[in-house]
């Protein structure tokens, strides 16, 4: 098989998700630009160009105000499962195998394969950190994404108060704000929904060939089974 590819079957979920990611940002930022600028007509305000409205702060915290809420799902997904448990769902660990489980379970240190991670094969602080880094990371982007929507919120919520002749306030004004929670806590709520429903439909429903469902003929009752 040719290197390239290869390279696309070996990275087809990434590659794929990634375009759909790229054409729906653009796409966000063509009807937030039109919506921006029929804010401003009704203002008095003329248009502004689609270039200066990528650097806007009504742009970046649209933009930023989701990706808190997507890192924040994956995190509380991610180390919740390690001891969290549900019957029936493929998402959830068999039901005697809460906790982080055993070296041997999980091929490190001595019980670690030729092929395991180098830092798997370690010990100490590496293997600790290597051990937690896809929750540290996601947990990390969560809270950068979460500062930079705070950080492009308060921009947008002044510039707004500027135009209405109203006082600026400070950053950490804006996040004890009601506008800045509002905007925060609806993104949670539609993640945790998404969670919660996600782990109970699991147990009931099926899709063929998905490995986040359980095979089709599988018991209700079967968990930690993938289709």
């Amino acid at each position: 098989m040719a290197p390239l590819r290869r390279f696309l079957k070996d990275n087809g979920l990434s590659l794929a998700f990634g375009a759909a990611f790229l054409l729906v940002l653009v796409g966000q930022s063509v009807a937030g630009h039109a919506e921006f600028n029929n804010q401003r007509a009704t203002e008095g305000l003329g248009p502004l160009s689609y270039p200066s409205y990528l650097t806007t702060a009504d742009f970046a915290v649209d933009v930023t105000e989701n990706w808190q809420s997507e890192y924040l799902q994956f995190f509380l997904y991610i180390t919740a499962t390690v001891w969290l448990l549900q019957r029936g769902s493929p998402e959830s660990k068999p039901l005697d195998r809460a906790g982080r489980g055993t070296d041997e379970e999980q091929m490190v240190g001595r019980y670690a394969r030729p092929d395991s991670p180098r830092w798997a094969r370690a010990g100490g602080w590496r293997l600790s950190v290597y051990a937690r880094s896809l929750g540290l990371v996601m947990g990390g982007l969560f809270v950068l994404s979460w500062l930079a929507q705070s950080v492009s919120g308060v921009a947008a919520y002044n510039e707004l108060q500027r135009m209405q002749d109203q006082s600026t306030i400070g950053w950490a004004q804006y996040v004890t704000s009601a506008d800045f929670w509002s905007r925060t806590l609806q993104n949670w709520q539609s993640e945790l929904l998404a969670m919660a429903s996600m782990a109970f439909l699991s147990v009931y429903l099926r899709e063929r060939g998905s490995p986040e469902s359980k095979p089709v003929g599988a018991s209700h009752g079967a968990t930690d089974v993938e289709g």
